[in-house]
């Protein structure tokens, strides 16, 4: 199978065409308008310094409905003691950047390059683009110690990286962003590929074409544009007790 090249302008082949190996096109831009129709048509961007930006859509995505998320009794545990606090979009170049540096198993650089930073966070400033932010809330300061970002359009959120720099951080930002997109009714999150973690967090294969009707419905859900923030109730801790109760 011919892997499509593309040109200047903003269209992608059929995603259900995709290479086995999940590439979809090559080449193209990573500019807001293409990340978008890209996201809304199910694609991602793989970008790799020095080689052709690749896009892709494998046959099995790796998903996460929100009302289906699962916490375990370690993790429960680790909520119940609150031991984080955490934002929306407070600090979103700074996620970004974190999950660029924190060094990855396996994994000898990273695919957020310079162009990468830069994309996200345009789409960021449009509205687009969100972070989730962990901070410890022992010593004086706050520091940033976990947290991850992705793409929402209408309620399909495309998770992108995430970052945790001490135990469990990263976790408890994916469980305050399912509670709160529960609440707002979003139907998926896009993990794209599967990963332990997200499969200890109730993430599974979805076979492609059901993947793609469940963003195009999800994508045609009007919701506002713009920054996001964590309702107060969990923000102060309440998120922890509905969370736990909901996955046991």
């Amino acid at each position: 199978m011919t892997i499509a090249t593309l040109g200047s302008e903003l269209s992608f082949p059929n995603p259900e065409n995709a290479h086995h190996s999940g590439v979809l096109a090559v080449g193209g831009d990573l500019t807001p308008s293409r990340l978008l129709v890209a996201y809304s048509l199910g694609i991602f961007p793989w970008p790799a310094e020095g080689y052709p930006l690749l896009w892709h859509c494998p046959a099995q995505r790796f998903a996460v409905v929100p009302a289906n998320l699962r916490v375990n009794r370690t993790l429960a545990k680790v909520l119940r003691k609150q031991p984080f606090r955490v934002t929306f979009d407070s600090d979103f170049s700074a996620v970004i950047a974190a999950c660029a540096q924190t060094p990855r198993p396996g994994q000898d650089g990273t695919w957020i390059t310079p162009q990468v930073l830069d994309a996200y966070t345009q789409l960021h400033t449009m509205g687009f683009a969100h972070s989730v932010e962990v901070w410890t809330t022992s010593g004086k300061t706050p520091r940033l110690v976990g947290g991850l970002y992705g793409v929402a359009l209408g309620s399909a959120f495309f998770g992108e990286s995430m970052f945790s720099l001490v135990g469990n951080a990263s976790k408890v930002a994916f469980v305050v962003l399912c509670a709160q997109l529960r609440r707002r009714g979003f139907a998926v999150i896009d993990a794209q590929v599967h990963t332990p973690l997200m499969e200890s967090l109730g993430g599974e294969f979805m076979p492609r074409k059901e993947f793609l009707t469940a963003v195009k419905a999800a994508v045609r859900v009007p919701r506002p544009i713009g920054k996001w923030d964590l309702d107060a109730d969990l923000a102060s801790g309440g998120l922890y007790t509905g969370a736990v109760e909901s996955s046991e």
